[in-house]
């Protein structure tokens, strides 16, 4: 049982993760880190995709 839930939290640790960082201010979503910009964190692609969506659609510039 033990190495079961060693082996679950180990999957559960290496999912992707996809980061955002977005500045409401200048309107700007970035994929590095970037001062002054909340960061959002995703493990779902889906949602990182449809968050993007969203951005552009509000005409926020990327870098």
């Amino acid at each position: 049982m033990k190495g079961e839930a060693r082996t679950m939290e180990t999957t559960m640790t290496r999912e992707p993760i996809w980061k955002l960082w977005v500045d409401t201010q200048r309107r700007v979503v970035s994929f590095h880190e970037e001062a002054g910009s909340q960061l959002m964190e995703f493990r779902d692609r889906e949602m990182f995709l449809r968050c993007i969506d969203g951005y552009t659609a509000q005409l926020y510039r990327y870098q």
